[in-house]
């Protein structure tokens, strides 16, 4: 038989007694009149086997009762219209037989109703189970799931209420508790009312605990896996965020960005890591004070420190403790932290302040200072050395590279100086002696006497061959410092060059003036270096000199048609003019493709100088 023809059978609450008589009654009447039909073929004492069927029905759907009244009335109907008055002694076998089969289909019925029973039970305990265990292990917090996990089992298994609570719960006059555990640790607590059924009570106890309990150790194990593996994504995010922070600084350091904007940059990359509602990048003066060289204000806080500003450095600030020990530090900004903008602070309901010292080249230069409305993490001060260990490093840069331009100029001013002093030297000292005895000597050619041919041939020749030094010692002052520039300016001095130049100069010149010695100088022999090159080696038919000044510099681009090929790294005089143009805040290119001529840029800042 199908499930579905069964299921009548096997339901576990009776249905009403009175449809059980009506049943009853119609069993044994269709019984008798079956019977009636088949008399003719079937022997007389087998149709009490038809009667077996109503009374197997009741005993099945209504119990031993009911079951033991069918048969009896079974009997009477069997014995009153087959058997009467014909043989009575077929009760004495009948009856008992109808009794005994009752028994047993009462027995059977009952033990398939249990049976079926137990079933829906299992069955819905497992649903039950399955449910919770969806509802907790996806819950992401235990305690939030419990409530209507708690519902859920109270309408399952139809108590009053239920609760299943974290940790251990005390019995009552009105509830009964069961302690959910695993292994030694309790995890929760199921609270029913009392009074239920001891059925109830032994089903709770043996099959629903220990479900609770598997899903409770499961939900708190899935619960620290999943917050251990959130907070190891934080903590990656954070490295993340951190390293990143990091990597933007580090490139404005290696750009060379001016310090200002550094300083700048570093708070606001700080506030991402540090989150603190204020940052500041200080310098600690000569006086005792400290100057602001960067802030990031989160927006809310009055902007009474501003960028440039200078403060005293108040005693118990976080300042004060950074300068004095020369360590990172944290202080309470309460009124001990007096002075300084520790008191603006307070009134900005800043508590906590975090400083890092930021040491260059072993001495103490700043501070970075963090302050915030809540106590910063145990790690903020590792977060912020990053930084300041950045910062120290750009200030580190900046100040080698402002010492190497400063040494660089000197060079140079001392080079030229000692061009100058030579030129001077040459032209007041040697070259005038020169002249002098040149005179000397003509004056002694012509007072030889008559006949002397011999003699004045030779100090004639002695007069032209100083005459010849002299020329040779003007050339040599005219390179190492041409009186044409500092008389004239730069403008007939390259005019000047450019006559002089072995290969045709097509020459243009846009705004020339007077500028600095120094600039002026350099742009000379950068022009006089490159014609003289040009003549020695490039095979060119002609060079174009631009020589244009705008407002804030000096732009020169020399180019010839020649051969190319020109490396100023192999002996070119031009490295040194390189210096000269870099030291000068400048930058000198040379553009030289094999067979595509020579390209020379140079590109001057006047800076005031002019």
């Amino acid at each position: 038989m199908r499930a579905g023809m069964l299921s009548p059978l096997l339901r576990t609450t009776r249905p009403p007694i009175a449809l059980g008589i009506a049943a009853g009654v119609s069993c044994v009447a269709a019984e008798t009149g079956l019977s009636y039909l088949i008399k003719q073929v079937a022997p007389v004492t087998s149709l009490g086997m038809i009667y077996l069927l109503g009374v197997l029905l009741t005993a099945t759907l209504w119990g031993l009762g009911l079951a033991v009244v069918t048969a009896l009335v079974s009997v009477a109907v069997y014995h009153y219209v087959f058997l009467w008055p014909v043989n009575d002694s077929i009760e004495l076998v009948v009856l008992p037989t109808f009794l005994v089969v009752a028994l047993l289909a009462s027995s059977m019925a009952g033990l398939a109703r249990s049976s079926a029973a137990e079933v829906r039970e299992r069955r819905m305990e497992a649903d039950l189970a399955a449910e919770q265990a969806r509802s907790l292990l996806r819950a992401p917090d235990l305690r939030s799931a419990l409530p209507a996990n708690s519902r859920r089992l109270a309408q399952a298994l139809d108590l009053p209420s239920a609760s299943i609570e974290c940790g251990v719960a005390s019995p009552d006059e009105h509830h009964t508790v069961f302690p959910l555990r695993e292994g030694a640790t309790t995890l929760g607590t199921l609270v029913v009312p009392s009074g239920l059924p001891q059925g109830t009570l032994r089903r709770l106890r043996r099959r629903i605990v220990p479900s609770l309990e598997a899903l409770l150790g499961a939900a708190c194990e899935r619960e620290t896996i999943g917050n251990a593996l959130q907070a190891t994504h934080d903590e990656l995010r954070r490295v993340a965020e951190r390293q990143a922070a990091l990597r933007r600084v580090a490139t404005l350091v290696a750009r060379g960005t001016s310090s200002q904007a550094l300083f700048q940059a570093v708070a606001g990359e700080m506030s991402r890591i540090v989150r603190a509602e204020f940052i500041a990048v200080t310098r600690f003066e000569i006086d005792g004070s400290m100057a602001l060289v960067g802030i990031w204000n989160g927006g809310d806080l009055d902007p009474a420190l501003r960028l440039g500003s200078r403060w005293p450095i108040g005693e118990g600030s976080v300042a004060d403790l950074v300068r004095r020990t020369g360590r990172p530090g944290r202080v309470a900004l309460d009124e001990r932290a007096a002075g300084g903008f520790s008191e603006w602070a307070r009134a900005q309901n800043l508590a906590c302040g975090v400083g890092c010292p930021i040491a260059v080249e072993g001495r103490l230069w700043g501070a970075t200072i963090a302050m915030s409305a809540t106590p910063q993490p145990g790690d903020a001060e590792a977060r912020m050395r990053d930084f300041t260990e950045l910062v120290a490093t750009a200030i580190a840069n900046a100040e080698s590279v402002a010492e190497l331009a400063a040494s660089r100029a000197r060079v140079v001013a001392a080079t030229d100086d000692t061009r100058r002093r030579i030129e001077r030297d040459l032209h007041d000292g040697t070259q005038q002696h020169l002249v002098s005895l040149g005179l000397e000597l003509r004056r002694a050619a012509l007072s030889v006497p008559p006949g002397s041919d011999d003699l004045r041939k030779r100090l004639d020749r002695a007069v032209e061959s100083i005459a010849d030094v002299v020329e040779n010692l003007r050339e040599i002052s005219r390179g190492l410092h041409p009186a044409i520039l500092s008389m004239g300016g730069l403008e007939p001095a390259v005019k000047t060059l450019a006559r002089r130049s072995g290969v045709p100069v097509e020459l243009s010149m846009r705004g020339v003036r007077r500028l600095s010695e120094r600039v002026e100088v350099a742009i000379y022999f950068i022009v006089s270096e490159a014609l003289t090159n040009v003549t020695k080696h490039s095979r060119a038919s002609v060079v174009d000199v631009d020589l244009h000044m705008r407002g804030t510099g000096v732009e020169l681009r020399i180019s010839d048609d020649g051969i190319g090929g020109s490396d100023p790294g192999h002996g070119s005089g031009l490295i040194g003019l390189k210096d000269r143009v870099e030291a000068l805040g400048g930058r000198l290119e040379i553009v030289s493709p094999r067979g595509g001529g020579t390209t020379l840029l140079a590109d001057i800042p006047l800076n005031g100088r002019a």
